[in-house]
């Protein structure tokens, strides 16, 4: 066979691979078969940071349901009163939680004015949380597992209402202001819809993992173009929880933590005569989320479901897909230099090495020493690492001493990879380009700071790799608890939200 009816198979191989991947670069939004057909369990996004507006205290936001059309009235999209969703920490470096926190929702069905039954969401504006006029409130608690007592931080507090419109949700953001709710542990926590904070060319990556900046390299006659956000209007659920570090950190030596979230149901489900649904039986694990995109792009397909039922802690069963990652054979073939074993003419990255990749198994499933790695033989394990003791200034960025830049400099969405210290993957912060920081490391383009640092190679131009999309440009995030955005209204959506044209 010859060289190029080689690569051509190769190729054709690869491409077949990628368009059975279900979620590519989707963040972890309807990334497994059976998750994909209960949203309402389905974890998207994780992120964990220090608070830059309070260093004392660690933020977390846990989002579930994805891809939410804002006007999907009359019921939306409400937490699920069967599902129990939960967030773990992990202190010591054996990938099982040493804290953890479980939050129950409860849902209540009213009749409109009068006792008159109704087809609306609501039958007049709402303002708070607590008005009469949301004829479906929700409420959820809030229980910390610690050292085997389990405590209740905050009970009967009321969920956020869906950003109806302007009859319905005049003032949206004073409205979800009343859904801050201070807890026992001096901590605060918020749930309700929100922009969905991730951006990505989902488009784009789906039409065979291409990048539409990088289309006069591929194979197909496809002009260059800006990357176009996949999730721009859409809302998802978000749980955001902030507590003090004491309460979760082994120790002030010991500051890095590991943080990952779950959603569990219980294994017996009934279908009642009443249209309802009954649920019995043990707690069972249907969903879970540490770092971004490893469900998606690392995780074979027919592995997915079962690896959203594993705890982290069994991580090592899939450590051979780290270490020879799909994603960097794909860009090899779509962009590999003419001169390496799976180039094509006009292509122009470096040569990416398809196996031996320990670099990708130690930054997504160990910790990078001196930086967020919990021990110093850590069980490899999906988890948000975050060391506590590296305290971001008021912009929420933290940079490499070694880099020598002003205690001012603003965060940046490439974080570690740019020298910035308190971004991914030591945790996660709402800006953070993850998609654009995945694909530079699964192209070993890890950037400067890196390879002067830490060692790590640094390819070119594989360093400048990315899918377009750089900001969530929707919605603006906030500079304070609960950060994320406000969620778009279903009386101004208009789908797809691009430019305004249908």
């Amino acid at each position: 066979m010859s060289r190029r009816s080689k690569v051509v198979a190769i190729g054709g191989a690869l491409l077949i691979a990628a368009s059975s991947i279900s979620g590519v670069f989707a963040s972890s939004h309807r990334e497994a078969p059976l998750i994909a057909g209960d949203p309402n369990a389905d974890n998207t996004d994780l992120y964990t940071f220090v608070s830059p507006d309070d260093p004392t205290k660690l933020t977390i936001i846990a989002n579930y349901i994805p891809l939410q059309q804002p006007a999907g009235g009359p019921n939306f999209h409400p937490f699920d009163d069967s599902v129990r969703y939960r967030i773990h920490i992990d202190n010591n470096g054996d990938a099982k939680d040493d804290v953890s926190y479980t939050f129950r929702f409860k849902t209540q069905q009213k009749s409109g004015k009068g006792g008159v039954s109704s087809f609306l969401y609501n039958n007049g504006p709402m303002t708070t949380v607590n008005d009469a006029d949301w004829l479906v409130p929700q409420t959820f608690s809030v229980q910390r597992s610690k050292a085997g007592k389990t405590t209740t931080l905050g009970a009967s507090m009321r969920t956020v209402p869906a950003n109806v419109g302007p009859r319905s949700t005049p003032d949206y953001a004073s409205l979800a202001e009343t859904g801050i709710h201070g807890l026992s542990n001096g901590g605060q926590v918020y749930a309700g819809p929100r922009d969905d904070a991730f951006f990505v060319d989902l488009g784009s990556i789906f039409d065979l993992a291409g990048l539409r900046p990088l289309n006069p390299f591929h194979l197909l006659p496809l002009g260059a173009e800006d990357g176009v956000d996949g999730v721009a209007g859409y809302n998802t659920g978000s749980i955001v929880l902030q507590i003090p570090i004491s309460e979760v950190r082994k120790s002030a030596g010991q500051p890095v933590v590991g943080v990952w979230a779950s959603a569990e149901r219980q294994k017996i489900r009934r279908a009642m005569k009443n249209g309802q649904y009954a649920w019995s039986g043990p707690w069972t694990q249907v969903s879970r989320l540490g770092n971004p995109l490893i469900n998606e792009v690392v995780i074979p397909r027919h592995l997915k479901d079962y690896w959203n039922t594993q705890p982290p802690a069994k991580d090592a069963q899939f450590i051979e897909y780290y270490e020879a990652p799909e994603v960097s054979a794909l860009e090899n073939y779509l962009y590999g230099a003419p001169g390496g074993p799976t180039g094509h003419p006009g292509g122009v990255l470096d040569e990416i090495d398809q196996t031996g990749r320990t670099d990708l198994s130690l930054i997504l499933l160990k910790g990078v020493p001196g930086v967020n790695a919990l021990s110093s033989k850590p069980v490899p394990a999906d988890m948000l690492r975050v060391n506590t003791a590296i305290v971001p200034n008021a912009n929420g960025a933290s940079y490499h001493p070694v880099l020598g830049l002003p205690a001012s400099t603003p965060p940046s969405r490439l974080g570690v990879l740019d020298g910035d210290l308190a971004g991914f993957p030591n945790g996660r912060r709402l800006i953070d380009d993850v998609t654009d920081i995945e694909l530079r490391a699964f192209a070993q383009g890890y950037g400067v700071p890196l390879n002067t640092l830490f060692g790590l190679p640094n390819k070119t131009p594989n360093n400048t790799l990315g899918d377009g999309v750089d900001t969530n440009a929707d919605m603006p995030f906030l500079g304070t608890f609960p950060y994320i955005g406000l969620p778009h209204s279903g009386y101004e959506a208009v789908p797809p939200l691009r430019t305004g044209v249908l």
